[in-house]
């Protein structure tokens, strides 16, 4: 067993020696962002750990492993400004299958139309994203599980929007060496492209005639498709729980990196944890993370637990997250 997890660290690291540069050619960007305050308070190290709802954007096989029904809310304010959300329920079918709903949402304050020549239009436009999705996963055996969440995806600006549809599946898999393995891939599905009102223009033919109308052509753009595997564990002494994780990610429009992350539980009430993002990208932005929870259990058995993370950039502002999940 003392052999195992440096050959696993060490593919890992090799998934990671041949990097592309593939920066910026995706669509649907905020589907990049990181979900749960947990997740990312682990440097996003979470397809192997899967224990909340915000599984459903990292590996949605985890939902099947959880034995309540649950509701989970997460908000930060993104970079500019921007407001980022997920909200998520899981609910338990029998003793081995799970239904999920999600939902993910980018938007921001409006913003003051200006045109050339025209600073002062006194009209205003607005620009957000979001995604619906819907999973399902099963326990196959005791060790093995996979799910499928599918989802609905819209972009939007002023009078242009694009809008796709895409496929996240994921297993988690208990070795008999005590880790457990995650694999996902997420984000499958056809490419998207730009369309709407604001792409309607009058052009001049030939004859000069200036009343035709026209629709801009706007190029197509992947998703962005993302595979991760990952691998942690737990080391248990009397009330104190320490959990690790490594994931090794390889995105279409970036290059590999590596997210590891702990956690640190007293008593199963109280977390802290930390992490790094992005290790070994090229142009790498997010760098570390430093958050930590709480739960109290309700009346009748429900508990309710908060989380929060503090997400350091290179860069950019530093990034708030806050989240609730109620368990019943």
């Amino acid at each position: 067993m003392m052999g195992f997890y440096p050959k696993v660290l060490l593919l890992i690291v090799l998934s990671t020696g041949f990097a592309v540069e593939k920066t910026g050619t995706s669509a649907a960007k905020f589907l990049s962002i990181g979900s749960g305050a947990k997740a990312v308070g682990m440097g996003g190290a979470f397809t192997s750990v899967a224990d909340d709802a915000s599984t459903m954007y990292w590996n949605p096989s985890g939902i099947a492993r959880m034995d309540r029904m649950g509701f989970y809310v997460e908000h930060s304010i993104w970079l500019a400004d921007i407001n980022y959300n997920f909200m998520g329920l899981t609910l338990p079918v029998g003793n081995s299958s799970a239904w999920g709903l999600n939902f993910i949402s980018l938007s921001m304050p409006e913003m003051n139309v200006t045109r050339y020549g025209e600073e002062q239009t006194g009209e205003t436009f607005r620009a957000g994203s979001y995604a619906i999705g819907a999973a399902w996963a099963i326990n196959l055996t005791n060790r093995f599980s996979i799910g499928f969440n599918g989802k609905y995806i819209r972009e939007f600006i002023s009078r242009s929007y694009a809008s796709g549809a895409a496929l996240d599946v994921g297993t988690l898999f208990n070795t008999i060496f005590g880790p457990t393995l995650g694999m996902s891939i997420t984000n499958f599905g056809p490419k998207m492209q730009m369309g709407g009102p604001d792409l309607l223009i009058n052009v001049d033919n030939v004859s000069n005639n200036s009343n035709l109308n026209s629709d801009l052509s706007t190029e197509k753009f992947n998703l962005p498709l993302v595979m991760r595997v990952g691998i942690s564990d737990t080391f248990n002494y009397e009330n104190v729980k320490f959990l690790w994780a490594v994931d090794a990610v390889s995105p279409m429009d970036n290059s590999e990196y590596l997210n590891m992350g702990c956690e640190l539980s007293f008593i199963n009430r109280v977390y802290v944890r930390a992490g790094a993002k992005s290790v070994f990208m090229q142009d790498r932005e997010e760098l570390f993370t430093l958050g930590g929870g709480f739960n109290l259990e309700l009346f009748s058995n429900q508990k309710i637990q908060m989380d929060y993370v503090y997400e350091v950039m290179r860069y950019l502002n530093d990034i708030h997250k806050f989240s609730i999940t109620f368990t019943n």
